[in-house]
């Protein structure tokens, strides 16, 4: 009888996320575009109204501590730092900005997943869409040796 302990929900969403990320290429170009389509997407709610980012925020959260309370915990502090920014730019500036960064970033994942050549995760499930920013995260708990 196998002993073994399946891997928790969080390990097996980054397992398969990490599937169509293996090129350096292309994770280096998710390390930059990801945090970059998460802050634009704040970006574009906060410009329809301030609240709608706190409450994307506030859902996201919901969903990242039932997954890992330390990605949780990462992405409220990456979450707070953006929400920042957006509060410090002139309220005219933060639809156009987060338009055309968005724009931008996706067209670098999309050359990401050209080079790596294999689709974008989220085209499966979309539930990726929200596991990318932990995959990023991932590297920096990595680094710094934090357990997620």
């Amino acid at each position: 009888m196998d002993q073994t302990t399946p891997p928790r929900s969080i390990d097996a969403l980054l397992d398969q996320y990490a599937e169509s990320h293996r090129n350096p290429t292309n994770e280096l170009i998710h390390i930059i575009c990801v945090p970059v389509i998460v802050f634009t997407l704040l970006g574009i709610l906060w410009a329809i109204h301030p609240v709608l980012a706190v409450a994307a925020v506030a859902a996201s959260l919901r969903y990242y501590d039932k997954l890992s309370r330390p990605f949780a915990l990462g992405m409220l502090a990456m979450s707070l730092l953006m929400l920042a920014l957006l509060l410090a730019m002139p309220r005219f500036t933060v639809l156009p900005v987060s338009l055309s960064l968005f724009v931008v970033a996706w067209i670098g994942q999309f050359i990401g997943h050209k080079i790596e050549g294999k689709k974008p995760s989220f085209f499966d499930d979309l539930r990726f869409l929200l596991i990318g920013p932990l995959f990023v995260l991932s590297f920096l708990y990595r680094r710094l040796k934090l357990a997620y």
